[in-house]
This record gives structure tokens, C-alpha cells and sequence, in this order.
């Protein structure tokens, strides 16, 4: 279910457009017109803590490989236990697809 904060007309057009992209080189060219590169950064550096947490990484470790403070892990950790299961949603339709291309 939808957080009822983020509904809004607005963030339904930002989401529809970003189903509208198809290719990486589509993402990157709609990212960088959109995001400063330091916001895009921090949300691919969210999703690799968000991987590595998921791979059980210490802390430690996730600080070394990707600099992330202690705040974010915990932020992205508390996302993984109790948010919207984006990130889960994500990570299982990028399995599926590695799987897909193994059989290819």
C-alpha cells in the first residue's frame, strides 16, 4: 500500500514517467536532468547498502565499500525491516532477471 504522504498527483506523474523509461541509457539521460549528481549518488548508494544488508554485510563493511554514514545503513536498514518493501520488490525482479539470462 501507497504511504498516503507520498500520494499525490505529482509524485503519480514523476512515477508514471519513470515506468515510461526502457533502457539504462533512458534512465541515465532522465536522472541526470532530474537529480543533481550527488542526489543520484545517494540513492545508488541506498541500494547497494540496501544489498549488502541483505547479504548480511557488518556495518563495518558497508561504511568500507560504499561510504555510507552509520545513518543511512540504519535508515536503509529500518526501510528493509519495516518499510514498503520497495527495495525487496526491487531486489527480487533483478534476481528473476539474472535467473532469465542464465537460461538464455
Amino acid at each position: 500500500m501507497v504511504n498516503p504522504k507520498l500520494k499525490d498527483e505529482l509524485n503519480d506523474q514523476l512515477c508514471s514517467a519513470v515506468l515510461k523509461l526502457q533502457t539504462v541509457e533512458e534512465c541515465y539521460q532522465f536522472f541526470e536532468d532530474i537529480c543533481t549528481i550527488s542526489e543520484l549518488k545517494a540513492m545508488s548508494q541506498r541500494l547497494e547498502v540496501a544489498k549488502m544488508l541483505q547479504k548480511r554485510h557488518t556495518y563495518d563493511e558497508i561504511v568500507s565499500r560504499t561510504g555510507a554514514s552509520t545513518a543511512t545503513i540504519s535508515r536503509v536498514k529500518r526501510c528493509l525491516n519495516y518499510g514498503a518493501d520497495g527495495y525487496n520488490l526491487v531486489f527480487e525482479r533483478l534476481k528473476q532477471d539474472e535467473e532469465q539470462n542464465q537460461v538464455e
